[in-house]
């Protein structure tokens, strides 16, 4: 009896397996194709930008250090800057270090504002 009623649940648990697989892997070669259109790249270095001015600039004009705006905009310049480069390896390594510079810069901004 509990047999029966375990091996209904591993029945089920497969069942949900395998339409959750096809499901997963049809969703990632949909999106793949988006996420690797060079204007979704666009957009987000948009949204960085947005993001870093009115956060950076808002803590800039709050305690008037410049270093995190700074450290933000070379970070915003290096992703800029790798828009421009094709897509491979170097791409994305400029990627990450504008982000880190960035993220650095927010950071910054962040502890000159406790």
């Amino acid at each position: 009896m509990w047999l029966d009623r375990l091996a209904i649940g591993l029945s089920g648990l497969c069942l949900a397996h395998c339409i959750g697989s096809a499901v997963f892997v049809a969703l990632l070669a949909s999106a793949g194709g988006i996420l690797v259109h060079h204007s979704i790249h666009e957009v987000g270095l948009a949204l960085a930008i947005c993001f870093a001015v009115l956060g950076l600039g808002r803590g800039v004009m709050r305690h008037g250090f410049m270093l995190p705006g700074s450290i933000g905009g070379l970070g915003i310049g290096v992703m800029a800057g790798a828009l421009t480069m094709p897509h491979n390896a170097d791409e994305v390594i400029y990627t990450i270090i504008g982000v880190g510079l960035v993220a650095l810069g927010h950071d910054l901004n962040r502890r000159a504002l406790i």
